[in-house]
């Protein structure tokens, strides 16, 4: 995919957020996690990762049913090749555990800073 689409897909995904996304992104947003600056639908490689903290080199992944062990092991790699590392979270775990997604994230984020 050309960077111009991608962009443009980006864009498309921003817009269209499913709900475990818009329900993860409500408690990133504005620096509410740790003070860390998040984006979302970030492209990277040849992929649209759901969540960065650039300053971290950190992508967080959703996860819903049409995910599949292999399609997300190249996605890993690829992403992994550009220096980022990546946290996978089922949809549900979100919708249904978001303290404990979160306090993941924060563990998550200390290491990345070396705390």
């Amino acid at each position: 995919m050309g960077e111009k689409r991608l962009t443009q897909r980006a864009r498309t995904l921003r817009r269209d957020m499913t709900e475990a996304e818009r329900v993860l992104w409500s408690r990133l947003r504005n620096r509410q996690l740790e003070n860390v600056k998040f984006l979302k639908q970030f492209p990277i490689g040849s992929y649209v990762a759901d969540f960065a903290a650039r300053s971290l080199r950190l992508i967080i992944e959703l996860d819903g049913g049409q995910h599949s062990e292999a399609k997300d092991a190249t996605r890993t790699r690829v992403i992994e090749e550009h220096g980022y590392r990546v946290i996978r979270f089922w949809n549900n775990e979100v919708m249904e555990n978001i303290d404990g997604v979160l306090e993941v994230m924060i563990r998550e984020i200390r290491i990345a800073r070396g705390e």
